[in-house]
C-alpha cells in the first residue's frame, strides 16, 4: 500500500507491516507516523466508567520504542489524541508520558499535532513550556489539530477540517476514526480488525467551504491520497467502516473520500470498504 509521488518528487507513505504504524518519507527526512496513543486510557476507563482494566503503558512504550529503533526515522509525527484525558493529564496520564518521551532515542524530533484529547498538552509538553526539560527529552514541537505540512505529506487529526496548506499535499494522513473492519467466517463467527484506509480526497465537500476557494486541485486538478491511520492505542476501539449505519467520526468522511479502499495491518487488501 505504497502512495506514488504526485506533485513533489520522492514523497511516499508505507504501512509498516502488521503495526499501525507507517513511514513518510519526504524530500528532506523520514518520519514515523503514528496515531490515537491515547497515553492514561486506563486510568480513563477507571475514573469514567468504573472499569479496572490493568495498564499497559510498559507494551505501549515498548511498542513505540521498538518501531523508532527499528526504522530510524529523523521524525516522530503523532497525529492526535497522544494522551487520553481532555482537560489537563493526571498523575499516571502525564506520567505515562514523561516516561515515554525520556525513553526516545537522542537527536529525534518530535510534532504532536493535536487531538481532541490532548487539551492543554503545549502548556508542559513543548520546548517553550515551562518546565520542560528539552535537554532530557527530544524537541518536541505542537501544532494545532488541522494540521501541518511536512515537505509534501500533510498531518492532521480529523477530527476538525484539515489547514489548506495540508491539502495542497501530496498524500493527507490522519487518525481520529480508528478504522476497524467487521470479519465474518463461513459458520456465522466475526471478529474486529484495525484497520487502514486509502483512497482520493473528493473535493464536492470541500467545494462548498470558503476556506479552501483557492486550493490548486478543486476545479481542474487531482486530489490529494486520502490515508487514515489505525489507532496505535489497541483498547480504544473505533468506526466499523464496513457496517451500514455507522456513523463516521472526521467531519470530512465518509463524503470526502472516494474510491476508498480497506486493508489489514499485515496488509491484506480487503477491496472498497463498504462491500467488506
Amino acid at each position: 500500500m505504497r502512495d506514488a509521488p504526485r506533485r513533489s518528487g520522492g514523497v511516499s507513505v508505507e504501512p509498516i507491516p502488521d503495526e499501525p504504524a507507517a513511514i513518510a518519507t519526504t524530500g528532506s527526512e523520514r518520519a514515523l507516523l503514528v496515531a490515537d496513543y491515547h497515553a492514561g486510557y486506563e486510568a480513563g476507563l477507571r475514573n469514567e466508567r468504573g472499569v479496572e482494566v490493568p495498564s499497559r503503558a510498559p507494551d505501549r512504550r515498548e511498542r513505540l520504542s521498538a518501531l523508532l529503533e527499528r526504522t530510524g526515522p529523523d521524525r516522530l509525527a503523532v497525529l492526535g489524541d497522544l494522551m487520553h484525558s481532555i482537560g489537563d493529564p493526571g498523575g499516571p496520564e502525564r506520567g505515562e508520558l514523561e516516561v515515554l518521551f525520556e525513553s526516545m532515542p537522542p537527536g529525534i524530533d518530535v510534532t504532536v499535532v493535536k487531538g481532541n484529547h490532548d487539551g492543554l498538552i503545549e502548556t508542559w509538553l513543548a520546548d517553550d513550556a515551562p518546565g520542560f526539560d528539552s535537554a532530557e527529552t527530544p524537541a518536541v514541537s505542537v501544532v494545532s489539530g488541522d494540521g501541518i505540512a511536512l515537505d509534501g505529506v500533510g498531518v492532521c487529526h480529523g477530527h476538525t477540517w484539515p489547514s489548506p496548506a495540508v491539502l495542497e499535499c501530496d498524500v493527507v494522513c490522519f487518525g481520529h476514526e480508528h478504522p476497524c473492519v467487521r470479519l465474518e467466517d463461513e459458520v456465522g463467527g466475526s471478529r474486529v480488525e484495525p484497520a487502514w484506509l486509502r483512497g482520493r480526497i473528493d473535493p464536492a465537500p470541500f467545494r462548498e467551504r470558503p476556506a479552501y476557494a483557492d486550493l490548486s486541485w478543486l476545479d481542474d486538478g487531482t486530489p490529494p491520497r486520502l490515508i487514515v491511520l489505525p489507532a496505535f492505542n489497541d483498547l480504544v476501539g473505533g468506526t466499523w467502516v464496513n457496517v451500514s449505519n455507522q456513523s463516521f467520526l472526521s467531519p470530512f468522511l465518509p463524503a470526502g473520500l472516494v474510491d476508498g479502499e480497506a486493508y489489514l495491518l499485515d496488509g491484506t487488501r480487503l477491496g472498497p470498504y463498504e462491500s467488506v
